[in-house]
């Protein structure tokens, strides 16, 4: 039997959770039955998981969904954990489960992360002697890592003593290997234009709040000096691409910085571009810009440039006026032109955001001579009271895109509904997952909503970290 392997798409949800509930069936008589029989994965977290990309589904010659993995990265900075793990028990024994298992791995390996998790059966041939096949050891399960999953095994009446916890280490990608890196999402929580500079520019004063959702950018070295970006991105010929054009902003620069010549160190000055995009382009909610950013910082890491942070955020004004935000990967106010930054710490919340998928032109609206463009300034402290929230483009917006309009409309029926940054994508705030989902669940066909988590930091951060981190391991141990 043949099978591929592909990301899931929301459309799979019920197929997935129909094939973990026909999966449990097989542990019928084992003393973990009346605990599996019991709990059922909840749709509107597969849902989340999949938005992020962290599912993967084994499809058969008709395309119709075998197995599937979903990776859990909350786990830990450098650690990725198996969530779930189904095959449908009629497909068994065909090798879809290590294909999906090993599929997980070279993602999470290609992420950074050292350490692949999971909690299973000691006593099922098909659980802890499969994952032992596949570089799986067994660990203390008395360790802090996993209090959290047995305080909830003992919850759900899962009998502890069966219970085996289990780790496969590993390693950090070899030279010519692919590496993945996020490219997060911002929403703008309000935006003023308060002039126009001589030189054309307005003058914005914003809040850029950054998500844990976003684009995946993919990269691997090469050593011809070529930068090629793989895959097509509709609209978007490779030249005028931002993640290409970064890349090639950066060859450029460390080619001409004193001191630093890639080529001498030995470091391959080409790289290889995929991008996965989540983010709708011209959405208002960063996608080019944030892949751009991406690409300054991975590559920094991976061609061992040593470029300080202030000089990335430079590069990334020279392309655009959204770049610097990412690259500094911290939610913040901005003025200027969106480049004079200072960090914010702000509440936990979660957006329901809401692609009308109508694109707005940013251009245009800058041209509108219905825009506001002499707004008083707002200041930290009228944004933090809910004073300041209002957004200059909308009203522009509402009167030319009637699909953004409505979408607008729709979302506010359940409280301040907002325009990112130019549009077209628009978002409200709500104080819990379960809302924000609840929300998203009623989302009219139309439309297309996402659940996701404003941060501080950046995921990109994160993942910069978890990279160093690996390759500083790899290099202790030999490569092993």
């Amino acid at each position: 039997m043949s099978f591929l392997i592909e990301r899931a798409d929301p459309s799979q949800i019920d197929a997935l959770c129909a094939i973990e509930r026909k999966a449990v069936q097989l542990f019928r008589g084992h003393p973990a039955w009346a605990s599996y029989s019991a709990i059922s994965i909840p749709p509107e977290l597969l849902q989340q998981a999949i938005g992020r990309g962290l599912v993967w589904v084994a499809l058969n010659e008709a395309a119709v969904p075998v197995g599937f993995v979903w990776l859990d990265t909350d786990a830990g900075d450098s650690v990725a954990g198996i969530a779930e793990i189904d095959v449908l028990p009629d497909h068994g024994q065909r090798g879809i489960g290590a294909a999906l298992l090993e599929h997980a791995c070279a993602w999470a390996g290609a992420a950074g992360y050292r350490r692949v998790d999971l909690g299973t059966l000691a006593d099922v041939r098909w659980n802890a002697p499969f994952y032992a096949k596949h570089g799986f050891a067994v660990v203390d399960k008395d360790g802090p890592a996993f209090a959290y999953a047995r305080e909830r095994d003992r919850e759900n009446g899962f009998p502890d003593h069966l219970r085996v916890f289990m780790s496969r280490p590993l390693s950090a990608p070899g030279r010519g290997e692919w590496t993945v890196w996020p490219a997060p999402a911002k929403l703008n929580l309000f935006l003023r234009i308060t002039g126009r500079r001589p030189d054309g520019y307005h003058e914005l004063q914003t809040v850029f709040r950054l998500l844990d959702w976003g684009d995946e950018v993919r990269l691997r070295l090469r050593d011809d000096g070529e930068v090629r970006r793989l895959g097509g991105i509709p609209g978007v010929p490779p030249p005028t691409d931002l993640a290409v054009r970064a890349a090639q902003l950066l060859q450029r620069h460390a080619r001409a910085a004193t001191g630093v010549n890639i080529e001498r160190a030995g470091v391959p000055p080409g790289v290889d571009i995929e991008v996965t995009k989540r983010i709708p382009m011209g959405g208002g909610l960063g996608g080019g810009s944030s892949d751009a950013a991406t690409v300054l910082v991975a590559l920094n890491q991976l061609w061992r440039l040593d470029l300080t942070e202030d000089v990335l955020a430079e590069l990334g004004r020279q392309l655009g006026a959204d770049v610097p935000v990412f690259v500094r990967g911290r939610s913040a106010w901005a003025e200027g032109i969106g480049e004079q930054l200072t960090p914010l710490s702000l509440p936990s919340r979660h957006y329901v955001v809401l692609d009308p998928h109508e694109p707005v032109p940013t251009v245009a609206l800058f041209q509108a001579p219905e825009l506001t463009r002499n707004a008083p300034r707002a200041t930290i402290s009228s944004f933090v009271s809910g004073e300041t929230t209002e957004n200059a483009f909308a009203p522009v917006v509402r009167a030319r895109h009637p699909r953004v309009a409505a979408a607008l409309d729709w979302l506010g029926g359940f409280g301040q509904a907002r325009l990112s940054g130019s549009g077209g994508c628009v978002f409200l705030e709500a104080k819990s997952f379960d809302r924000a989902t609840a929300i998203a669940a009623r989302c009219p066909v139309a439309f297309t909503a996402q659940v996701a988590m404003g941060v501080d930091v950046s995921p990109l951060r994160d993942a910069l970290a978890r990279h160093r981190g690996a390759e500083r391991a790899t290099r202790t141990t030999g490569g092993r």
